[in-house]
C-alpha cells in the first residue's frame, strides 16, 4: 500500500474512532469524520465501503490495541491482571465507549470476526486456568468475565463511580480505587476454590 494511502487511512481511522466514541454508529457523521481527517468523504467509501465497515474496522483496531496492551499469560497473577485492565480502561476511555456502542449496535447479533475474537478469549481462559493450576472450564470463563467487568466498570460508567464514591473517585478521601479493585479481586479469587489459585 502506498505511503500516502496508508497515511490517509490512518487519519480516517483516528478521526472515526473519536466520532464513533462520541456518537455511536447511528449518530456518527461521515462528513464530520472526513473533515476531521482532512480528506474527501468519498475516500471513506473507497477504503472501507460504508460507515458500518468503518465502525467495524475502528472497533477491531481498538480490540487489537487492548489485546496487545493487556495480555494474560499462564502463570500471571490474576489480580495484577485486573489492575492492568483497570489502568488500560482508565487511560483509554474512548475505547470503553466504543465497546459500549458496539454492544448497543449489535446486541445479540453476530459480531464481525466473532470467531477470531472468541479464540482470543479462549486463550485468556486457558492462561487463567493455568494460573489457577486447573483446566479451562465454564467456571474459569465466568471468572474471566467477572475479572474484566470488575476492572472495566469504574471507568466504563464514571458517573456511577462519581455518584457512589464522590466527585473524584480516584482521589476520594483515603481511597485508592485501583488498589481497592485489585485487592477485591485477590480476595474474591481466594474465596472461589473451584477456580482459585492452587494452594
Amino acid at each position: 500500500m502506498a505511503p500516502d494511502t496508508t497515511h490517509t487511512k490512518e487519519r480516517l481511522l483516528a478521526a472515526a474512532k473519536e466520532e464513533f466514541a462520541a456518537h455511536g454508529i447511528a449518530g456518527a457523521r461521515v462528513d464530520r469524520i472526513a473533515e476531521l481527517a482532512g480528506v474527501n468523504k468519498e475516500r471513506i467509501y473507497g477504503y472501507f465501503g460504508n460507515k458500518q465497515k468503518l465502525f467495524d474496522a475502528v472497533v477491531g483496531r481498538a480490540l487489537d490495541e487492548l489485546a496487545a496492551a493487556v495480555p494474560l499469560k499462564g502463570g500471571d497473577d490474576p489480580a495484577e491482571y485486573v489492575g492492568r485492565v483497570y489502568d488500560f480502561h482508565r487511560d483509554n476511555p474512548v475505547l470503553v465507549r466504543l465497546f459500549f456502542w458496539e454492544g448497543l449496535h449489535y446486541r445479540d447479533g453476530v459480531l464481525p470476526n466473532e470467531e477470531g475474537r472468541r479464540s482470543r478469549y479462549e486463550e485468556k481462559i486457558a492462561a487463567l486456568a493455568e494460573s489457577f493450576g486447573t483446566e479451562a472450564s465454564p467456571q474459569v470463563a465466568a471468572c474471566l468475565l467477572s475479572l474484566i467487568g470488575l476492572a472495566a466498570w469504574p471507568n466504563a460508567v464514571p458517573q456511577l463511580a462519581r455518584l457512589i464514591i464522590g466527585p473524584d473517585a480516584e482521589a476520594a478521601d483515603g481511597l485508592d480505587l485501583r488498589a481497592h479493585v485489585v485487592a477485591f479481586a485477590r480476595q474474591a479469587l481466594s474465596d472461589v476454590p473451584a477456580v482459585g489459585p492452587a494452594s
